[in-house]
């Protein structure tokens, strides 16, 4: 099985929720899986699945989690296999659920047990024949490249005023800040927030400065622990998240200093630290989901290490994720972007030229995270790629996110 967690917006760029996309099988090996099949068989629900097997801490730190139903799927018995609290669970699925009876009435029985509903890939045409499901739907994503939003969004605004919009396929950040205007949409989702930066210089802030040197620092080959201490003493939080990661890994030292700190967790623990931590104070004026995009793509990366046969790269590999989004971290093109930290000729070929093995992993990842299953059914046969390295490799990242940042594990609670 494979699985990804696609982000939603609201008008200000803040994750409120997220869609588990999820494929059981290779589709190019197993073609009676495409389509709505990859959901039906026995029945299960995929995104279920997920979320009880990670937790929904892992996935969504306590805000809704969208999973796909099938005509199939939806009569399983959902209310056994659901471990969060149903109201964090919106129930979606797409116009192969036809708009009759016996379909309504499952519909009523699920939102009667506090379920939330979302439906999506339903054309102008078949609003009127959807009629009764539309009444029962909490969301309705309306595809941004495919519909007239402001027709859309006047209709559902009059004739079912409690119905909450998500606009759908968003890619420009134009685009996104014309929609959000009006704020009739709910919801957001697309690639408008990790939108490049291709041209243009940004003037990089004082504390972003100090970061960067950090960084140059310790991606030299033999870096001194010493410098990078006295850097990292500069700055309040990175003392903070140096002196918790210390004492979770040596609860009975005294630690005498941040020099003492540094030298505790040692030469590669604290580059791999650094490079984590800082990544994510760069972000700290940007989307959160960008934070989170770039700390997972390193964890997987260096996960997908073995798979692509390059496990004695796998630290460069964290690096070259972590670094995939750094143009938009500094507002500057990644050509520039890399100049102002240490990295080898390979992470730059895989994120300035796209060229090279690390490239592959790159896109990959890429590929993964927007949940395109074909080309990664293609991409599996190429290099040879089963499934469960792969699903293993990218749950294990969002384990890891969690307990990074100590996101509080409470999926069973409230239910």
């Amino acid at each position: 099985m494979l699985a990804t967690l696609i982000p939603l917006f609201d008008e200000n760029t803040a994750v409120r929720a997220y869609s588990v996309f999820a494929q059981k099988k290779n589709f190019l090996l197993n073609p009676s899986l495409l389509g709505t099949g990859s959901l039906d068989g026995a029945g299960t629900i995929l995104g279920l699945e997920v979320v009880d097997s990670l937790g929904a801490g892992t996935l969504s730190d306590n805000q809704e989690v969208f999973v796909e139903l099938s005509k199939i799927s939806m009569f399983s018995p959902i209310e056994e296999n659901c471990e969060m609290p149903h109201e964090k669970v919106v129930l979606l699925f797409d116009h192969s659920v036809p708009a009759e009876s016996m379909y309504i009435k499952r519909l009523q029985q699920l939102k009667f047990m506090n379920y939330k509903l979302a439906i999506r890939n339903l054309a102008i045409e078949q609003f009127a024949e959807y009629a009764p499901v539309l009444q029962l739907l909490d969301y309705i994503m309306l595809d941004y490249k495919k519909i007239n939003m402001v027709a859309a969004m006047n209709f559902f605004t009059k004739v079912y005023p409690g119905l909450q919009l998500i606009a759908v396929n968003v890619d420009s950040l134009e685009d996104f800040e014309e929609l959000s205007k009006g704020k009739a949409y709910s919801l957001y989702e697309g690639d408008f927030y990790r939108l490049p930066v291709t041209k243009g210089s940004t003037k990089v802030a004082p504390l972003k400065v100090n970061y960067i040197e950090l960084l140059k620092i310790v991606n030299n080959p033999d870096f001194e622990l010493t410098k990078a201490a006295d850097i990292i003493g500069r700055d309040t939080a990175l003392v903070i998240e140096l002196l918790r990661m210390v004492n979770h890994m040596a609860v009975n030292s005294e630690i005498t200093s941040i020099r003492h700190a540094a030298a505790m967790l040692g030469q590669k623990e604290l580059k791999k630290w650094i490079n984590a931590v800082v990544s994510h104070e760069l972000c700290a004026d940007k989307p959160n989901e960008i934070t989170r995009l770039s700390l997972l793509r390193a964890k997987f990366a260096e996960n997908l290490a073995p798979t692509f046969e390059m496990a004695a790269l796998s630290s460069e590999l964290f690096l070259m994720g972590l670094f995939s989004v750094l143009d938009i971290i500094l507002d500057k093109p990644m050509k520039e972007a890399l100049a102002m930290v240490n990295v080898s000729k390979e992470i730059t070929d895989a994120l300035i030229d796209k060229k090279g093995d690390m490239a592959k992993v790159l896109d990959f990842m890429q590929n993964y995270e927007i949940a395109s299953w074909s080309e990664l059914s293609r991409l599996m046969i190429v290099y040879n790629i089963k499934e469960t390295p792969v699903y293993d490799a990218y749950t294990d990242a969002l384990a890891w996110y969690r307990d990074l940042f100590g996101i509080k594990e409470d999926s069973k609670a409230g239910k």
